[in-house]
């Protein structure tokens, strides 16, 4: 199973509102190149989200699977951020925030949740901020003791966040393919390219015929707003995150 990402375009503007609808939906495959016990147990049926959208607010998702069946209860999935060169990222952690600047932030992120995160130092925009969203909608399985070094990977490029710089919300869904109709090309969460779909495809429902979606990240140019009292409400309430320390080069001998 290999990375692979699937993405739709259109031009029309969005409105700012936090929960405005997706105009530009990508959607990330991520693979556990590690073989689980067994990984067709966490896989669909197919239209597994029949009755949901990609579309939908923030939260719904999640919250909907969480009601489901499986593992997912309280569990910190791990995430791994990556982006374009000296794009960092940080997590909001009471006023300040986490990891400021950081390039490969990996944190864990409990299912259901919905988490707003910082982008900073992006390429041509010079003091730009964006404050993205991540939502976690299923775990993966790792073999055991490796959640860490097999994250769901949030890997974003430079067409994303100049979209969202100019209005525009891109929206992926991350899905971990199924091994029995996954391309046979490795590839990395940084080599891996976006498939195009069209304006009018559901995200959720390709995801779905494709295998098994973990996570929805909306990108769009909302900013915090100037009230302290609406802080909880644009981060979601502050779900509960834990960091994941990576070990420092040349540290182990």
């Amino acid at each position: 199973m290999m990375t692979r990402q699937i993405r739709t375009r259109t031009n029309v503007a969005v409105s700012t509102t936090i929960l405005a609808l997706a105009i530009w939906s990508g959607h990330v495959l991520i693979s556990n190149t590690t073989r689980a016990a067994d990984p067709s147990d966490y896989l669909g049926s197919g239209d597994r989200h029949h009755i949901l959208r990609g579309d939908m607010p923030a939260g719904v998702i999640g919250q909907a699977r969480l009601a489901g069946r499986g593992p997912v209860q309280n569990y910190f999935q791990p995430v791994a951020f990556s982006g374009p060169k000296g794009v960092g990222f940080s997590m909001p952690q009471g006023s300040e925030f986490f990891g400021a600047e950081d390039p490969s932030l990996q944190v864990g992120l409990l299912i259901g949740g919905v988490y707003r995160f910082r982008i900073t130092g992006i390429p041509g925009a010079e003091g730009a901020e964006l404050y993205p969203t991540v939502e976690l909608i299923d775990r993966i399985y790792p073999p055991p003791g490796l959640a860490t070094t097999y994250p769901i990977p949030i890997n974003l490029d430079h067409d994303d966040l100049e979209a969202a710089l100019e209005g525009r919300l891109v929206t992926r869904v991350i899905y971990l393919e199924d091994p029995a109709t996954a391309f046979p090309l490795a590839e990395t969460p940084q080599t891996s390219r976006a498939i195009e779909l069209s304006e009018h495809q559901d995200a959720l429902e390709v995801a779905d015929r494709m295998g098994r979606p973990v996570a929805i990240v909306r990108i769009g140019s909302v900013a915090p707003p100037g009230a302290a009292a609406l802080m909880p409400q644009f981060f979601f309430g502050y779900p509960a995150w834990t960091p994941i320390y990576q070990p420092e080069q040349g540290s182990q001998q």
